[in-house]
């Protein structure tokens, strides 16, 4: 799982602290897919040799564009963000994913499976939701992330 180098990608997705590994497989596939930046903040509830974040990755992981990243703060860093090109989604935010202005080289931020983002990040980025009208806590985490990365690629006029 080498950084495999993209020439500017279209989105960036970002796993805050990602706990299941067949999750992050999946969206590392659909990253691969989408040619989109993966980055993994740690630390991770796994260890990225794990065989089941391999299997959900498929034979893909060399097409993956992955960052790591040893904390938020160093992402932060590294990425050199603007708070308004990172774009946060919670299941307790108001405005829905559709109401967001994404641009090309935008972050989408997601948090861990079971805690969500922290709530000291909705003073510094804006939270957006996907509306759930049944009787579910939340969705997914990766059907999550392939809802809102695939709607913002059509907005941004990918296809």
């Amino acid at each position: 799982m080498d950084e495999h180098p993209l020439s500017e990608p279209t989105l960036h997705i970002v796993l805050y602290e990602p706990e299941i590994p067949a999750n992050t497989g999946n969206i590392a596939r659909l990253c691969a897919a989408a040619r989109l930046r993966l980055h993994l903040i740690h630390p991770l509830g796994f260890k990225v040799d794990d065989r089941h974040l391999k299997r959900a990755g498929l034979d893909y992981w060399p097409e993956v564009d992955v960052v790591h990243h040893p904390s938020f703060d160093a992402y932060l860093i590294a990425e050199s963000m603007a708070p308004h090109s990172v774009h946060a989604f919670s299941r307790h935010a108001e405005p829905l994913y559709t109401k967001a202005c994404v641009q090309p080289g935008d972050h989408l931020l997601f948090g861990p499976e079971t805690r969500g983002l922290p709530a000291e990040l909705r003073s510094i980025f804006h939270f957006y939701a996907i509306p759930i009208w049944g009787k579910v806590r939340s969705l997914n985490l990766s059907t999550s992330v392939g809802i809102v990365a695939y709607h913002y690629l059509h907005t941004i006029g990918r296809f």
